[in-house]
């Protein structure tokens, strides 16, 4: 009888090496041991193995976990300068009236720049601009709006950061041409390549590395109707169909950078489910982002809605994510985030 079951691999980093260790993909985390997750027709099952015990299961179980392992350890492409032997910290730069928490403070140019500059003093690796709200509720916005909004920026940068590393947060092919005019660095794309049927054949056209995020619907309804079998494998499944129709699109795996999407179509408990298990997320060979910043299911934990309140709650899910192997993480607060990160990796 032909074996319908999913298997899916979160690695368990531990404190403690052995001689049958592994190690993240270009990082100094180990493991020997694994969750291996079955998902059959009817029921998923879950269970601990360690590395050295793998060999006893059947052929066809082996070759998959195997596959999934080899994916885990293998060394991650670099990302411009960064080899990720270290997290990296995106700066959030909302060049926007709404956003849910800095909407407003920076559409005029000088703030923007200013800001710009600020992220940058205080460390950020990346700088991630966007021109268009996708809090809840928000609704689209033109083309040439948030190319009104980003591209005068971004080109006043350009001339005087020339080696700055700029992504851009933009689900819109239009807005991804002009924004490589100025020698941006990477696509932010929130839609998950979903929202714009061109953008494939840009990306295809175009090598920049790019940003492959989980939503379930658009940011007008995404919180409207939520709905999963397991938010978990879902978004794992949803990943790996992804990949592969960015490959058959001509579009290499390498450039790939996955996030999860969290607060994207998710009630509390399925974005807390997706944090405390980001590991398993290793498992597809790409670089993981976490963008959990000052989101709602911080102030719903606090039943406290204000946004300026929600700083301690991000720098928890860092640290959750630095332990987990997270890439990069993408915040508001950088230079807290920063600290947190230079603090943690001390006592480690």
């Amino acid at each position: 009888m032909r074996n319908t079951n999913r298997y899916y691999v979160r690695p368990i980093f531990s404190k403690i090496k052995t001689k049958d260790s592994l190690f993240l993909g270009s990082s100094r985390l180990f493991f020997n041991e694994i969750e291996l997750i079955t998902r059959g027709k009817i029921k998923t099952r879950s269970k601990f193995l360690k590395i050295n015990d793998i060999k006893y299961l059947e052929p066809d179980i082996q070759r998959n976990i195997n596959k999934k392992i080899s994916n885990i350890t293998k060394k991650r492409k670099k990302l411009g300068k960064f080899n990720f032997e270290r997290s990296l910290v995106m700066g959030i730069l909302n060049v926007t009236p709404d956003s849910f928490f800095d909407g407003g403070k920076y559409l005029l140019r000088d703030n923007a720049i200013e800001q710009f500059k600020k992220l940058i003093k205080e460390g950020a690796d990346i700088i991630d601009i966007g021109g268009e709200s996708t809090r809840p509720g928000s609704k689209e916005i033109r083309v040439n709006e948030e190319i009104r909004r980003i591209i005068p920026i971004i080109s006043q940068i350009r001339k005087k950061y020339k080696k700055e590393f700029i992504s851009v947060d933009t689900r819109k092919s239009q807005v991804m041409k002009e924004a490589c005019k100025f020698d941006i660095n990477l696509i932010n794309d929130v839609s998950g390549l979903r929202f714009d049927k061109n953008s494939k054949k840009f990306l295809n056209s175009n090598k920049i590395p790019f940003v492959l995020m989980h939503s379930i619907s658009t940011p007008e309804k995404m919180q409207k109707t939520i709905k999963y079998k397991d938010v978990l494998l879902d978004i794992y499944d949803f990943f790996e169909k992804q990949i592969s129709l960015c490959e058959k699109n001509g579009i290499s795996k390498s450039r790939i950078i996955i996030d999860p999407g969290i607060g994207f179509g998710k009630t509390l408990q399925q974005n807390l489910k997706l944090i405390s298990n980001i590991a398993l997320f290793h498992s597809l060979g790409l670089p993981v982002l976490l963008g959990s910043s000052r989101k709602s299911f911080i102030g719903k934990i606090e039943k406290n809605e204000l946004y300026e309140d929600r700083l301690g709650g991000s720098i928890a899910t860092v640290l959750h994510g630095l332990a987990e192997g997270v890439q990069i993480f993408r915040v508001h607060d950088v230079y807290a985030t920063k600290q947190s990160i230079k603090v943690y990796s001390k006592i480690k």
